[in-house]
């Protein structure tokens, strides 16, 4: 059997570039993401040359592609330019933050988490389209530098724990008026119990208190 011939190298021109540390804001979904925002900008035979690495870019094309290649860096330095603004999407917000989809969801909502508009994006080989919100990455920085995250998750804790409170207070409540309904008029009286919460002593400021709320 004859060795097969080895394959020549083919000789290659590279360039990099590093992206911002405001962009990537720590993470590594964030840079991917940044990266194929970039790719996209680039024609479709010039992308699988484009790479990221430890949030670094890197161009790599065959010596044949130089006459090109100075026209495909200027198109990345331009994406480039200004790419810390770009918005910030779910799975970037959860991986920057370290929360979950619920916790998500939940400070979105009740607007500890502001959202600033929605995009709308077609999946790949898909005809249906999804819409998400977009967050300011400015105000995610903020919101990590300052542990906001920690300080929504205690109150969100001492809330449940309110609402459990509450939730088996009323549950209480409900078993004595029960009980007091199935009493008969006799057994009410011999054992001194009311049938009724409105003749209860203080009920209506009981009641002002919010505390069954």
């Amino acid at each position: 059997m004859k060795p097969k011939p080895k394959e020549t190298e083919v000789a290659e021109i590279t360039a990099s570039w590093t992206l911002p540390s405001a962009a990537r804001l720590g993470s590594s979904i964030r840079s991917k993401g940044l990266f194929l925002e970039v790719r996209a900008r680039l024609p479709v035979a010039a992308r699988k040359g484009l790479s990221v690495k430890a949030g670094e870019l890197t161009l790599r094309l065959p010596e044949t592609a130089a006459a090109e290649f100075p026209k495909l860096t200027a198109i990345i330095a331009g994406a480039l330019d200004g790419i810390e603004s770009l918005p910030v999407i779910p799975r970037e917000i959860e991986d920057i933050l370290a929360m979950s989809t619920t916790e998500r969801h939940r400070w979105l909502k009740d607007g500890r988490l502001p959202s600033i508009g929605t995009r709308t994006v077609r999946l790949a080989g898909r005809a249906r389209k999804i819409t998400f919100h977009v967050f300011d990455p400015r105000v995610v920085e903020d919101i990590l530098n300052e542990c906001r995250v920690d300080a929504w998750r205690e109150d969100d804790a001492v809330q449940a724990a309110e609402n459990r409170r509450r939730a088996a207070w009323k549950a209480k409540l409900t078993r004595l008026k029960k009980t007091a309904d199935d009493a008969t008029p006799a057994q009410a009286a011999d054992e001194g119990e009311v049938s009724s919460p409105n003749l209860l002593h203080g009920w209506a400021e009981f009641e002002r208190e919010g505390l069954l709320r």
